[in-house]
């Protein structure tokens, strides 16, 4: 079978061309959407039949990991208890090319009779669908790309772009974070990734750290963090609190087997290694990891802005959360 590649480009040129056209959608009706998706005490509910349901489906879900509270409602199902889902706090977003599919004229009717703004993605501002809307943003007339010149394909390609700038637009405006994401996302290899120090470290705020001073002994060393819980390493402070070193199991093993009982009362400032390496708590876990990878250590505090140790990371908390690739 010989394909006609030449089409296949077009085909993709026609998309691309597509989504470049509607650009002129950006403007006073765009930012009043974004708005009311912004300051919606409920949910963005997004709706479409078909083709257009299925992009309405990833929008929705673009929505939902970016901070904007979103679910899919299907037109049919509407009709048989699914419009349960649906909270006069909400904001509904319709997409549909033409503006009059029989299900898509129904779900305008009830979500009227209860009273919700709602939003159109169209083709055709004066379709019912454009006509009973708050706000229409209109793509205009569009020519498909499939050889019969029916299949969605520019319409959809243009659907979704429309969607996800509303999306990253509203996204933007609620000053979403890294952080945030990584919360939407804990089990993705992004979301990993993007992880923290905080986010994976042992320690979590207000728990006790195993922390000495540099004037204690080895004795008063193992006292002070007998009931700190699994770590590998003591950290080590000097006056002020600000981090003067790392005493690690390695360290006081090679003590213990040179002094003996008399290792108690080593100074902690003899055994320690200064000046050692750290990180800062809003680092990236990759981060962290790299250190672990190039200077061969198992141990790594954890410091605010200020150089206070704050929590410990080893490179067991990275291989849990994968951040070991």
């Amino acid at each position: 079978m010989k394909f006609d590649l030449e089409y296949a480009r077009n085909v993709i040129e026609a998309e691309a061309d597509g989504i470049a056209s509607v650009r002129h959608i950006v403007d006073r009706s765009f930012e009043k959407a974004a708005d009311m998706i912004y300051r919606a005490k409920g949910s963005c509910i997004v709706s479409g039949i078909g083709k257009a349901g299925i992009i309405g489906r990833k929008i929705s879900a673009t929505m939902a990991s970016t901070g904007t509270p979103s679910h899919f409602l299907h037109p049919a199902e509407a009709v048989h208890g699914d419009l349960g889902r649906l909270r006069n706090q909400d904001v509904v977003l319709v997409l549909s090319y033409g503006g009059e599919t029989e299900e898509i004229t129904r779900l305008i009717n009830l979500v009227k009779e209860l009273g919700i703004r709602m939003i159109a993605i169209t083709g055709n501002e004066d379709s019912t669908l454009g006509k009973h809307s708050d706000v229409v943003l209109c793509m205009g007339r569009m020519n498909e790309a499939c050889p019969l010149g029916v299949a969605p394909s520019v319409t959809t390609a243009c659907m979704l772009a429309v969607g996800d700038a509303l999306a990253f637009t509203v996204m933007k405006a609620r000053a979403f974070t890294v952080e945030d994401y990584v919360r939407f996302h804990p089990g993705g290899s992004l979301g990993a990734k993007l992880m923290t120090v905080e986010q994976s470290m042992m320690f979590k705020p207000g728990e006790k750290l195993p922390i000495a001073k540099v004037d204690d002994s080895i004795g008063q060393l193992l006292a002070a963090t007998a009931d700190v819980k699994r770590h590998g390493a003591v950290m080590v402070v000097e006056a002020g609190g600000v981090l003067a070193g790392i005493v690690t199991d390695a360290d006081l093993r090679r003590l213990m087997t040179k002094k003996g009982p008399g290792a108690f009362d080593c100074r902690v400032a003899d055994v320690m290694t200064p000046k050692c390496k750290r990180i800062r708590l809003d680092a990236l876990a990759a981060e962290a990891t790299a250190i672990f990878h190039k200077y061969r250590i198992d141990e790594l505090p954890v410091v605010d802005a200020d150089d206070k140790p704050v929590g410990l990371i080893d490179v067991q908390d990275a291989l849990t959360i994968k951040v070991v690739g």
